[in-house]
């Protein structure tokens, strides 16, 4: 391989451009270079609990198991500091760092909820590294000095860095350098803005190419870190969820409010929803109209694009505005027909294209949902305006359309009724409309604009 693909290809190499002085106008320190020479290993640059005054300044935490992975952790710290971090160095490991680090397995152990003896010294590995994922997100949320988090892992360490990052709110800086990055990260980034990064090699020693990837990625976080992005300025956002069926309808919301409001329209596919409420989490929503709770059909019958068990928790723990209705829960989603699971066999399906096949929910399995749906709303103390379709709640629930079924959907908006418990901040209002009628999305946006506006 040539020499020239931007870093130096050797040890030596390094160690001359880490000296001192600057490289590409970033003053550097040598501390690597000393290591290298088998000189005296730097101390630990900072104290594991930054004072008050200390945590006005941010730090970039580079993170990684340092029994295993000691010498790409050393590596990846001391190029952000070149590019100007500031570094806290974070051991993530369970038996014992073999380099220097800021913050020890020890300290990140201790936020498990059940200590630290629930992550250290027990023989499953398994066991450890959940435990120690659940106690490096309870850390990083105990930590107010997070300008950047960087993470290097194999399947265990990526596991265990992605969990704290995902607790992190969205917009802060995540980079992860794994050997994940390449595969199905889905589990790992969720719905999450974690940036994966594939690490190419495996990581069980620098090499040239391995040195590229990490000092690449010491750059880009280093830079974002340092350039945060500009606090949003002018209109509130709103989320919305919307599927195909229920396109006509949002689209017409969108218009009437996006004047006054940045309109983000998350697609309810599962990870749509979850992606608009963990926003609403982070504070970065001033309202949600949730015209298209589909998901809660996948969850409660098999589906393929499931909300989750916390479906509807973000609105009782902001108080939002909150405008929902009933679209699209005439459905349940599966992939090509031969996926739909045994026990449907002879079910009303409808095929959307190839790939996904929509299957009618039936009279009881809408009561079901609007009671799921009703009991989480009526948890909610903050402003909710809940609108029921009386003429259907999907393109194909219309008259003379694959799933209309007014019998069904009277269980649904009964069931509704019923379990959402009316009070003077939380309402249930029946229009004789269909969800995709103009009038429709006039309502459900001027209830929106009422309840902002208190």
């Amino acid at each position: 391989m040539p020499g020239n693909i931007g870093v130096p290809t050797s040890d030596e190499a390094f160690a001359e451009e880490l000296k001192g002085g600057e490289k590409n106008g970033v003053p550097t320190s040598g501390a690597f270079a000393e290591e290298l020479k088998g000189g005296q290993k730097r101390p630990a640059a900072k104290p594991t609990k930054p004072d008050d005054g200390e945590l006005r300044m941010k730090r970039i935490y580079v993170v990684g198991t340092a029994d295993t992975k000691g010498e790409e952790l050393a590596f990846l710290a001391d190029a952000v500091t070149a590019a100007g971090g500031v570094v806290v160095r974070v051991d993530i490991g369970t038996r014992g760092a073999t380099v220097p680090v800021d913050i020890p397995a020890s300290e990140v152990a201790a936020h498990h909820a059940k200590g630290a003896g629930a992550v250290l010294g027990i023989d499953d590995r398994g066991a450890a590294v959940a435990g120690m994922g659940a106690a490096f997100a309870n850390f990083v949320q105990s930590r107010n000095d997070i300008a950047g988090v960087i993470g290097i892992g194999g399947g265990g360490g990526t596991s265990i860095v992605t969990a704290g990052m995902r607790a992190l709110p969205l917009g802060l800086p995540k980079l992860m350098v794994s050997t994940l990055a390449s595969g199905d990260t889905a589990p790992y980034v969720d719905v999450s803005d974690i940036i994966m990064m594939p690490s190419v090699t495996d990581m069980a020693g620098l090499n040239r190419l391995s040195r590229t990837v990490l000092h690449n990625a010491a750059q880009a976080i280093a830079g974002m870190a340092a350039k945060p992005a500009p606090a949003a300025a002018g209109k509130p956002a709103l989320g919305l969820t919307m599927f195909g069926v229920t396109t006509p309808c949002v689209t017409a919301i969108v218009e009437r409010l996006r004047a006054d409001y940045d309109c983000m329209v998350f697609h309810a596919t599962g990870t749509g929803g979850r992606s608009m409420e963990k926003l609403a989490d982070s504070g970065l929503l001033a309202g949600i109209l949730d015209i298209t709770t589909t998901e809660v059909c996948d969850l409660l019958f098999g589906g393929v694009l499931p909300a989750t068990e916390d479906r509807f928790g973000a609105i009782a723990r902001t108080k939002l505005p909150y405008v929902g209705s009933v679209g699209a829960l005439d459905m349940v989603n599966f992939w090509a027909p031969a996926t739909i699971p045994e026990r449907y066999r002879g079910r009303l399906f409808y095929e959307h294209n190839p790939n996904v096949t929509l299957m009618r929910t039936t009279a009881e399995e809408c009561r079901k949902i609007g009671e799921w749906i009703g009991g989480r709303l009526a948890r909610c103390d903050g402003p909710v305006r809940f609108l029921i379709p009386e003429r259907g709640v999907s393109a194909l629930d219309i008259e003379g359309g694959a799933f209309f079924d007014p019998e069904a959907d009277a269980a649904l908006f009964d069931a509704i009724e019923r379990t959402i418990k009316p009070a003077r901040n939380r309402t249930v209002t029946r229009l004789p409309l269909h969800i995709n009628d103009p009038q429709f999305a006039k309502a459900a946006a001027e209830a929106f604009l009422d309840i902002a506006k208190k």
